[in-house]
């Protein structure tokens, strides 16, 4: 009776923050070696796909042609297929629709040796009433372009590896929570080769975003399990499970709806891209780190290198 009466008293907030937990007490139960395990073989998998067949590169990074057609009775292929055979170039289509001004039309891509004239005059032969815009990337600032976002990336990593370190003083979690980043964006980058995304600027951004989306929830992760106020590990990876999966669930649930809604080819990548890392995320960050973390916590390490005067 007494026991009915105190459940009773537990607020409604409450009672939900347990039922979440009691869903995620799985992960409690998985041994911590497995936890290693599997994302380390996912990783390698992502790594030999990178190794194998790396993702394109777009026209601004590499240069190119594009040109913009409207007011074609055609499919992309098909108009891509009628182009290249009139002129000789290799010539991708893409089909948009823009939401704004209402119109749709085909985007055509092709090498940055070809004739924009001969494109532009093959289109007019068949489909005189087309409106066409043509626009060549030279390869001279496609390579500036890629040099930079490569560089972007690799200095916004560096940076936050940097605080990372600074913050926690504490090799193996610090490492952790790099290589975790590292891995959601090797998994990212291996997806868009599947799916045959090419790495553009636009690409670079949304990896650029995928860096702070997925240490945010390492970092919870590993602040609650190293300064736990809780009385047992358990109950503290919990916690940051609890809070941690309504932060990337949120997340991941906007970007979806996102790429659901968006007619624009370059919103569609951003969003795929950050979709695929969020769900790398979930493996690297509840079940990679929080086994690399159980393990150092547990004492089955024999090592424990600090930098600076720790925490």
């Amino acid at each position: 009776m007494a026991s009915k009466k105190k459940a009773q008293n537990v607020p409604p907030r409450d009672m939900t923050i347990e039922k979440r937990r009691r869903r995620l007490s799985f992960l409690i139960r998985m041994n911590y070696r497995k936890m290693i395990v599997y994302p380390l073989l996912v990783f390698l998998a992502a790594a030999l796909i990178l190794a194998v067949h790396p993702p394109g590169m777009g026209i601004d990074l590499k240069g190119g042609v594009v040109v913009t057609v409207y007011h074609v009775d055609a499919t992309p292929g098909s108009l891509a297929k009628y182009v290249q055979s009139q002129t000789g170039f290799q010539v991708r289509g893409e089909g948009f629709s823009d939401p704004i001004t209402k119109l749709s039309g085909i985007r055509l891509y092709a090498p940055a040796n070809a004739n924009i004239d001969s494109i532009v005059s093959a289109i007019k032969e068949k489909y005189p009433n087309a409106d066409i815009t043509p626009r060549k990337v030279d390869p001279t600032f496609g390579r500036i372009a890629q040099r930079q976002g490569i560089k972007a990336v690799i200095y916004a990593f560096l940076g936050m590896a940097v605080v990372v370190l600074l913050f926690f003083r504490d090799l193996v979690p610090s490492g952790t929570i790099i290589f975790s980043a590292f891995s959601d964006m090797t998994i990212a980058l291996a997806t868009m080769a599947i799916l045959g995304i090419d790495l553009t600027t636009a690409t670079i951004a949304a990896l650029l975003m995928l860096i702070g989306y997925t240490v945010d929830s390492n970092i919870l992760l590993t602040t609650r399990l190293l300064r736990r106020k809780e009385d047992t590990m358990e109950d503290a990876y919990l916690s940051a499970v609890s809070t941690g999966f309504a932060m990337s669930t949120t997340t991941l649930g906007a970007l979806t709806v996102l790429w659901l809604i968006s007619t624009s080819q370059v919103i569609d990548n951003i969003s795929i891209v950050l979709i695929f890392g969020l769900l790398a995320d979930f493996m690297n960050t509840w079940i990679l780190n929080a086994g690399v973390l159980r393990w150092y916590l547990s004492g089955s390490h024999r090592f424990t290198i600090k930098l600076g005067r720790g925490r």
